[in-house]
């Protein structure tokens, strides 16, 4: 019996479920209105499989966009296949869940982040906030070492503004 909860590690599953719930629903209806995804994920991950050129080109990480042309979207339990557009070039992609970093949909101001102690870079996060038109509440960045902490600022309203 461990001593604490695991709250970050039980936080990084259920995001990657619910990333593959979306997922599992843009396989079967399509993107609805202007929604769209940037995926950041490691080239690095055993899982991960990519065209050689891709790996020489993004050798750590490549962040892959999921709006206007996609194929094959199959949602497995570990990962997805994709088919996507370089340079008209079609290539198939499959991405582990466990290798994805970020996950945002900038059309509703939604992102996630992954991270462990090591990836902690404040620049990352900048860059996170600004692929989401900076909005700093829907984005949800979990560390392996802390859970998430949502801060909101106080607002006082007053009831007399409501009163006739």
């Amino acid at each position: 019996m461990s001593d604490s909860i695991d709250y970050g590690n039980l936080m990084h599953r259920a995001m990657r479920s619910l990333i593959q719930e979306v997922l599992e629903d843009v396989a079967q209806n399509g993107l609805p209105g202007e929604h769209h995804f940037f995926i950041t994920f490691d080239t690095t991950h055993a899982d991960s499989v990519l065209a050689n050129w891709l790996r020489e080109r993004y050798p750590s990480e490549m962040t892959v966009v999921m709006q206007h042309w996609y194929d094959n979207l199959l949602v497995e339990e570990d990962g997805f296949h994709v088919t996507l557009n370089f340079g008209d070039q079609p290539e198939p992609l499959y991405v582990p869940y466990d290798a994805i970093k970020t996950f945002v949909d900038p059309s509703v101001e939604f992102g996630l982040r992954f991270e462990s102690p090591d990836d902690l870079d404040e620049e990352e996060d900048a860059e996170i906030l600004a692929m989401a038109d900076e909005a700093p509440a829907p984005v949800v960045v979990v560390s392996e070492q802390e859970a998430p902490v949502e801060q909101k600022e106080a607002e006082v309203v007053s009831l007399d503004s409501f009163r006739k």
